[in-house]
């Protein structure tokens, strides 16, 4: 019987970062589902494949392999064996991904794989709908969020470490842009789940946000050395 910890949460708001640490504390499985969206974004980038084309879109998605590789600082992510990692991240990718994450064919494939990568392991699942839609049921479920002003300086970071270096007033636009893609989106949506835990990391660091997030965890669930947490 599988665990399931659904964080969803606007754009960096910390999400893949503490995902990852946490992952490895209590020995979990760690999918980023917007990694996911990003890979097929890029796909069809590569592949020069128009958005409206849905016979090439559903062949390259059945050809399609995703897997994750976990790493102590960053988790690195293979399509169809190919370390993609920083690929995905630029911002013509990150672009991208939201007119793509849209498509109805694509949001169904992926609904699909993600289930189906939650059914036999202990998973902590990010992204936009795990909560309200990938694992509406989940054990334990987080809403992360952060003021878009920081969200725009991690962002920011994040972008100059892939040498991609933009005016913080242009990535604060872009913040702006992709939470209102995301909320307006017709499928998955990001929205809040009732029984999610809601957490605002603008003033936290990730060593605090990790802590906490554990704490609750271990709080709500006491089945510790079932899940080879640390007593």
């Amino acid at each position: 019987m599988s665990f399931i910890v659904a964080i969803d949460g606007p754009t960096s708001s910390g999400k893949s970062t503490v995902s990852n640490f946490i992952a490895q504390k209590l020995n979990f499985e760690y999918i980023q589902t917007g990694a996911m969206y990003r890979c097929v974004a890029l796909g069809l980038l590569q592949n020069n494949i128009q958005l409206n084309d849905e016979a090439k879109i559903k062949k390259m998605l059945n050809n399609m392999n995703i897997k994750f590789l976990n790493d102590r600082e960053n988790q690195i992510v293979i399509m169809n064996n190919k370390d993609v990692t920083e690929k995905i991240r630029t911002k013509e990718v990150t672009d991208y991904t939201s007119k793509v994450a849209s498509i109805i064919l694509v949001r169904h494939k992926m609904l699909e794989i993600q289930r189906r990568m939650g059914q036999n392991s202990n998973v902590i699942m990010e992204g936009r709908d795990v909560g309200t839609n990938v694992f509406p049921n989940a054990n334990v479920k987080f809403f992360l969020t952060a003021k878009p002003s920081i969200r725009a300086r991690r962002k920011q970071r994040e972008l100059e470490k892939i040498g991609e270096k933009l005016e913080f007033s242009s990535v604060l636009d872009s913040i702006y842009k992709w939470d209102k893609d995301a909320i307006e989106r017709k499928e998955g949506a990001l929205k809040r789940a009732k029984d999610s835990i809601y957490i605002d990391s603008s003033e936290m660091s990730i060593k605090e946000l990790e802590e906490k997030m554990i704490d609750i965890i271990k709080q709500k669930y006491k089945e510790k050395d079932n899940y080879g947490w640390e007593k």
